[in-house]
């Protein structure tokens, strides 16, 4: 095998949840508090209950659990499901480098495979500290986006060695497992350019089915492409353009990447977050938004081309294009105070009033943003009025939830508690957050999943 799949193998595979640090453990266990939330909120879309109705129809002798439905799937479509779930709302956490995205959607793929094997609580963690640590590192090292490719290209690997911890695999077939996610799954990244369909919030959830499938190949011996990532058509020269290099993953003194990841205040793009507290600043001395002449927008390039780089942002027509157009959550949070998940819906997509406002958003690249990147995601907003005053927020680098400003646990467990709302009553609300604070004394994470059916 080549360097990068004997590093990842070896990594997986010698990775002991003893030699996690207790404050890593603690953030992972707040992450996974954040996603299981997330897969809470987005249960009832429309392309969740897609994936749940297509997962019921298929049985296994070795079954894993759909979430909230409690139906028995097999584990890949379980992985699907669960994934769609998490991802739907854009509300699960992110991680932002060369490359960025979401680690939690891995934990789709982690989490039927523990449940199948029955994996204690504390394996749990220590798979998902593994994927984790695999995708933020990959983002560390390499940016596919610049070349057409989705970052679920680099979510799929993180994924399969998730999923191949998850499944107990040795280092040979952890190896293989890698090879056989990656080779046959690579993902464009014109998902997110345009108009953005249904497919932005399923893309990193096939990647995680994918995984599952991968990791179940390797466990009957099935092999990969054994130079997946040197090889002379691998990775490295097709995907990266170049070989990639690594930085040593966590343990050995080393911090886990698990400290750098962000929860979500909002649910939207990642790269808007601080947009939204900004307007909030703002919105603050507004007499009104029908006194605006123009909203001017300074921030981050790598903001800019994702949240603003297309026509369609200033008038989105999906709600997944909503969600990731930084004009639409602007104008949303001035003229709202809020961008809840109900501002998304039709009705406020076609807001005559609303689009009109939408178009007065300026967006433009601060050189200060860019040289603070990635660590901050620095923003700020300033409002013009008709008659002439300006409105300044202020600069804002990170929001609340961001590891430079993160969450405390009352926050983490309000924001659980409002995307359960309806979902889960009161009191299993209650014991299932018990049990996830304290999840590295549980026997089983099969009992853990149970919990989490409506």
């Amino acid at each position: 095998m080549d360097r990068i799949l004997d590093y990842l193998s070896d990594y997986a595979t010698g990775l002991n949840y003893d030699t996690i640090p207790a404050d890593a453990v603690e953030k992972t266990k707040g992450l996974i508090v954040d996603t299981l939330g997330c897969a809470l909120g987005g249960y009832d879309s429309f392309p969740s209950q897609v994936s749940v109705e297509l997962a019921k129809s298929v049985t296994s002798n070795n079954p894993a659990t759909v979430l909230v439905s409690g139906d028995a799937t097999t584990p890949d479509l379980a992985a699907f499901a669960n994934g769609v779930m998490i991802r739907y709302l854009d509300f699960n956490d992110g991680y932002t480098s060369i490359d960025s995205g979401h680690p939690s959607d891995a934990i789709a793929a982690v989490l039927p495979l523990a449940e199948m094997r029955h994996a204690s609580g504390k394996e749990f963690i220590a798979s998902t500290v593994l994927a984790y640590e695999t995708f933020c590192r990959l983002c560390d090292a390499v940016e596919v986006r610049n070349r057409g490719y989705d970052h679920v290209t680099l979510g799929v690997i993180s994924a399969g060695v998730g999923a191949a911890r998850a499944l107990g695999l040795d280092k040979e077939k952890t190896a293989q497992a890698i090879s056989l996610s990656l080779a046959p799954n690579v993902s464009l990244h014109q998902t997110r350019i345009g108009t953005v369909s249904m497919w932005k919030g399923c893309a990193f959830a096939n990647a995680s089915r994918n995984a599952v499938f991968a990791a179940q190949l390797a466990e009957k011996g099935l092999s990969g492409p054994a130079e997946i990532f040197d090889g002379r058509e691998g990775f490295g020269k097709v995907i990266t353009g170049d070989l990639i290099e690594l930085a040593p993953f966590g343990g050995n003194g080393t911090p886990f990447k698990v400290s750098e990841v962000s929860i979500k205040r909002f649910p939207l793009g990642l790269y808007s977050q601080t947009v939204m507290e900004a307007a909030l600043k703002v919105r603050e001395r507004l007499s009104g938004v029908d006194d605006i002449e123009e909203i001017h927008v300074p921030t981050l390039g790598t903001a800019v081309r994702i949240m603003a780089g297309d026509p369609e942002k200033w008038r989105p027509a999906t709600r997944e294009t909503a969600d990731h157009s930084m004009p639409y959550t602007v104008a949303v949070m001035l003229k709202y105070g809020d961008v809840g998940v109900e501002r998304f819906d039709d009705s406020y997509l076609n807001d005559p009033a609303l689009l009109d406002l939408v178009q007065r958003v300026k967006v433009s690249v601060s050189e200060e943003a860019n040289r603070r990147a990635p660590e901050a995601m620095l923003c700020s907003i300033e409002v013009t009025t008709k008659s002439g005053e300006r409105i300044e927020s202020g600069d804002v680098p990170f929001h609340r939830g961001h590891w430079r400003n993160p969450m405390d646990r009352s926050e983490i467990d309000a924001k659980f508690r409002g995307l359960a709302d309806g979902v889960l009553p009161a009191d299993r609300t209650d014991a299932l957050l018990e049990t996830l604070w304290h999840l590295e004394e549980v026997d089983d994470i099969a009992d853990v999943v149970a919990m989490i059916r409506a």
